[in-house]
């Protein structure tokens, strides 16, 4: 399932860049949605890093390769865990007053997962959407 969502804020394209590509800081900083982030690898514009996150109340852990071109693009492809496969676009649009960022989700459930239907094309939008805001939040402080 793919989900593309567009968010707008006054700040810079490089503030909100590096905020959300901070991702050592998140679970002291978003700890409702990461728990627990470690960092396994760091090279230039490639980070992998395993992570529980919190969606929908269903805690998931996810081995993720970080792939940054700074300021306009953060790739996210998950290597291993419950939603491996995924991958999620981050582009960053400098504009007259601000910064747009579009969004894109290609998500793929298995398993329990796809059959419980905990996870459907809105949830997933208003579970990554949330993460968003408060990111957003955080770099406009």
């Amino acid at each position: 399932m793919t989900v593309t969502f567009e968010k707008i804020t006054t700040v810079s394209t490089e503030k909100l860049f590096e905020v959300l590509t901070d991702y050592k800081s998140f679970q002291k900083k978003l700890s409702n949605f990461f728990p627990s982030i470690r960092v396994i690898s760091v090279r230039p514009n490639t980070t992998l890093v395993e992570t529980h996150i919190v969606l929908a109340e269903k805690e998931l852990v996810v081995m993720a390769k970080h792939i940054t071109e700074k300021p306009t693009l953060h790739e996210i492809l998950i290597v291993g865990g419950d939603i491996k496969g995924s991958h999620i676009i981050e582009k960053y649009e400098q504009i007259p007053h601000g910064t747009k960022i579009t969004v894109t989700l290609s998500i793929k459930t298995k398993g329990s997962m796809r059959l419980s239907g905990i996870f459907n094309k809105n949830r997933f939008e208003n579970e990554f959407s949330k993460i968003y805001d408060q990111l957003i939040l955080i770099a406009e402080s």
